[in-house]
């Protein structure tokens, strides 16, 4: 939690620069403002997760390329479906193709060569069963799944969390505004303005891998994982900033 605090003296409701021309010490004196800035953050673990995956297709024209890589999309979709993803919660992030190239080496020096064409596509995915996750990673690389990227976590709904930190924020504000007031020989403050940035920061654990496929045959499916399969959702911090200006009151 971080805390700014600066103390002006100034009149309320006339620019700072007529004050300092024609406001007299006394004038000053008698209602200064006190700014605080409150950064408040609640921690929760996460309820949502996302991740891309991907199928790759390799043929000897870029067309063919595209009919097969449609063919494992399709399946790997399939399996999505399957295992309980809502339509809503996937998305195809890109569809590429390009040239597929072989690299050797002829008398010392490295030379390419034309071969095919690979082609792409991936997919983005939303589950909010955090605790299949494991099983989720399982089903895409079975389907045929070439790339995995994430998960990364979120919370689906953070006004609630943001409400009860901005509602923390503004006790403390007061608190320590009047604080202040109290030691400069004031009895309160009173509230004039307040500025809000919200934060939202994930302190989780970010799992992140690359799988590859033979261009024979799809990927054997992967051995039973450990308990936890590596993956800690950790927890999410989200919080707002306030800037709180009060005035002084005796």
């Amino acid at each position: 939690m971080v805390r700014c605090v600066a103390l002006a003296l100034l009149l309320v409701g006339v620019p700072a620069s007529a004050q300092q021309i024609a406001a007299s010490p006394d004038q000053l004196a008698a209602s200064p403002l006190v700014t605080v800035q409150i950064s408040e953050q609640l921690r929760s673990p996460p309820d949502e997760a996302t991740l891309s995956a991907g199928t790759e297709s390799r043929a000897p024209t870029a067309s063919a390329a595209l009919a097969a890589n449609k063919l494992k999309t399709e399946h790997l979709l399939e399996a999505i479906r399957a295992a309980g993803i809502a339509p809503k919660d996937v998305q195809t992030e890109g569809v590429s193709v390009g040239a597929d190239y072989e690299f050797e080496t002829v008398n010392g020096r490295g030379t390419q060569h034309l071969v095919g064409y690979a082609a792409r596509n991936n997919v983005r995915i939303k589950t909010r069963q955090i605790d299949r996750l494991v099983a989720l990673l399982d089903t895409l690389t079975a389907a045929g799944a070439t790339n995995i990227y994430g998960p990364s976590f979120s919370i689906a709904d953070p006004a609630p969390l943001r409400a009860e930190a901005r509602k923390r924020a503004m006790a403390r504000g007061q608190a320590e505004a009047g604080e202040y007031a109290r030691n400069a020989g004031f009895r309160g403050v009173q509230l004039l303005s307040v500025q809000e940035g919200v934060s939202y920061r994930a302190t989780d654990i970010m799992v992140t891998g690359t799988l590859i496929q033979s261009v024979a045959a799809p990927p054997p499916p992967p051995p039973p994982p450990p308990p936890g399969g590596g993956i800690e959702p950790g927890q999410i911090e989200t919080g707002v900033t306030l800037t709180l200006l009060y005035r002084m009151a005796r």
